[in-house]
């Protein structure tokens, strides 16, 4: 469902990403871990089609930049960008518009339930909380109903109610057959709901892992801080263990 193959971005002569491949499909979790600086966010909107890369993108076989692709496509970035003169249900309003959906008051009611905003359905963007904007973020993505979602740093800013309701928002949309990516800096939080993680440092992915691959009595935490901290990244972005 999401496809990078040989992703590569340069900033001048800085090299963000060092031909990263990436491959979810649906019903998928991938987690996205890395340290500050290894090229996390730049993949993220690459494959959002924020940025311009070498390589090759799709979103459900479609090149990710389509109308077809971005149909498919949900994004929850890491700092939320509400129109600040818009309401909470102007902003579900003008998502549904255009995407040119049809009945989908009765969904947009359902998010604003779940994500507890119920009592801000009028506020202005710009009256609301970092955590309240990323409810909105979360909803506005949702709305649609995309076949794939990517995450980035998706519970920073939540309470630990929002935290608690995404969680299970992420758990349904797994098991109803969307290809999730999520990226974090809290390892902690993803626990099991896992299904393969992609590890990057220095621009590349260093590991890509399944949960059924870990060793025994292993963790991701441990792993992640065995590549993130050790003397090399693979040459060839290797998946031994």
């Amino acid at each position: 469902m999401i496809h990078a193959e040989n992703v590569t971005k340069r900033y001048g002569k800085l090299l963000a990403n060092d031909r990263v491949s990436i491959d979810i499909g649906p019903g998928e979790t991938a987690v996205l871990l890395g340290p500050n600086g290894a090229g996390k966010s730049t993949i993220i909107k690459s494959i959002c089609g924020l940025l311009r890369f070498e390589g090759r993108i799709t979103i459900g076989g479609y090149g990710n930049t389509t109308a077809e692709a971005k149909r498919l496509l949900g994004y929850v970035p890491e700092f939320p960008a509400l129109y600040p003169m818009l309401t909470v249900a102007e902003h579900l309003e003008f998502i549904a518009r255009a995407y040119r959906l049809r009945s989908w008051e009765g969904r947009a009611a359902e998010l604003i339930r779940r994500f507890d905003l119920e009592d801000k359905k009028n506020k202005l963007g710009k009256e609301l909380s970092k955590g309240m904007q990323q409810k909105v973020s979360v909803c506005c993505a949702l709305l649609p109903e995309p076949q794939a979602v990517v995450f980035d740093e998706p519970l920073v800013g939540l309470d630990p109610r929002g935290i608690r309701e995404l969680k299970a928002v992420m758990a349904d949309l797994r098991k109803n057959g969307r290809a999730l990516l999520v990226s974090t800096h809290m390892i902690e939080s993803v626990g099991e709901n896992w299904d393969l993680t992609y590890i990057m440092a220095r621009g590349r992915i260093a590991r890509v892992c399944r949960r059924s691959e870990l060793p025994p009595g292993g963790s991701l935490e441990e792993m992640y801080f065995s590549i993130t901290e050790g003397p090399e990244v693979p040459a060839d972005g290797g998946r031994a263990l």
